[in-house]
């Protein structure tokens, strides 16, 4: 059944707002980064190594039982963009929604950011850290991913090629997330500041 739970926790179909973020890609699309797939796929790798290992390493830590208001303090630190901030605390509390109307959940005293959300919610549909992990991790490049399509009108095979590529990567940064003394503390200043932008939009597809 934990096979079958990560699936469908991982699942961009789980009804938790998703697919209204794109992890920084609108704003890279729109800035000229990211135009073809061969950029799309250093964009994916970028934020897996990234955003990816932090997302893991968090979740990981809260599906083990970790305090939630110490994690998400130690999240916030690690996230400059307000913009980012919000955001993860809006896909955080969505994710807890959800999670509550499916599993028995704990109490969590505020909205934490998405990654310790995830690691609440996997504890409670009985995963195991290292697969709230791979559950962060994937999701940090299968979003983008999704969105790419949307935005560039890619070749959606070909994207999932990349995202098939990205397997064993996917795998190593989880790993790397449950194996860490540290929590991580890897950076991307371009998606920080593509956020900021990105947030003084009036009009745009994705909320991030």
């Amino acid at each position: 059944m934990s096979a079958y739970t990560l699936l469908l926790l991982a699942d961009g179909r789980f009804p938790a707002g998703g697919h209204a973020h794109s992890g920084g890609l609108e704003a890279a699309v729109a800035a000229g980064r990211v135009r073809e797939l061969p950029d799309l796929a250093a964009f994916l790798r970028g934020r897996l190594h990234t955003a990816g290992l932090v997302s893991a390493a968090f979740a990981a830590q809260a599906c083990a039982g970790a305090d939630t208001g110490w994690l998400d303090g130690e999240l916030d630190a690690r996230t400059p963009s307000p913009a980012l901030r919000r955001a993860s605390r809006a896909q955080g509390r969505a994710l807890l929604r959800a999670g509550r109307t499916i599993w028995s959940l704990p109490t969590v005293d505020r909205d934490p950011h998405h990654p310790v959300a995830l690691g609440v919610v996997a504890a409670a549909a009985g995963l195991t850290p290292a697969q709230a992990a791979l559950t962060a991790a994937y999701g940090t490049v299968s979003g983008p991913a999704s969105a790419a399509v949307r935005l560039l009108g890619l070749d959606p095979y070909a994207v999932h090629g990349l995202l098939a590529g990205l397997a064993a990567e996917c795998d190593a940064v989880a790993a790397q997330a449950t194996t860490v003394d540290e929590l991580p503390a890897c950076s991307a200043p371009i998606l920080d500041i593509g956020s900021e932008i990105h947030a003084s939009w009036e009009v745009r597809l994705f909320a991030s």
